[in-house]
């Protein structure tokens, strides 16, 4: 049987780069003030941060954080996912925005942004996504 974790989890990648690429777009079309260096990014970024953003799903799907039996609670898990990923989404993004506009300084600019704006967005994306039961068969 086909675990359909995998379209939940697709689903969420999909949903997810949609907020992340417009935010991207977004900030680094005003930090540069060049439109096209902020589609630039946000294009590349799509895909890295798809293929990142599906793996960094896989593994906290099955990550157990139980403890005396119980489950960490479910807001802990979530801003615990929302550190990880931000960690990561921010790497891929200063090392995208350096190699597009040139400068590590700018890099670091659009990097130093998005932690903050992304880590919003993320946390708000995974409440909404844990209201939902689509692609489950249990809850973890």
């Amino acid at each position: 049987m086909k675990d359909p974790s995998y379209k939940r989890h697709l689903a969420k990648t999909v949903t997810w780069r949609i907020v992340g690429t417009v935010d991207t777009i977004l900030l680094s079309w005003i930090i540069t003030g060049s439109v096209f260096t902020g589609l630039k990014i946000g294009i590349i970024e799509v895909i890295t941060k798809m293929i990142l953003y599906f793996f960094h799903e896989r593994i906290w799907f099955k990550i157990n954080l139980s403890k005396n039996g119980k489950m960490l609670a479910s807001r802990k898990r979530h801003l615990a996912k929302t550190v990880t990923w931000r960690g990561l989404g921010t790497l891929d993004t200063m090392l995208i925005s350096w190699i597009i506009s040139g400068s590590p300084f700018i890099g670091v600019k659009i990097g130093v942004a998005e932690f903050i704006t992304k880590m919003i967005l993320y946390y708000i994306h995974e409440r909404v996504w844990y209201r939902m039961d689509y692609g489950l068969t249990k809850r973890h």
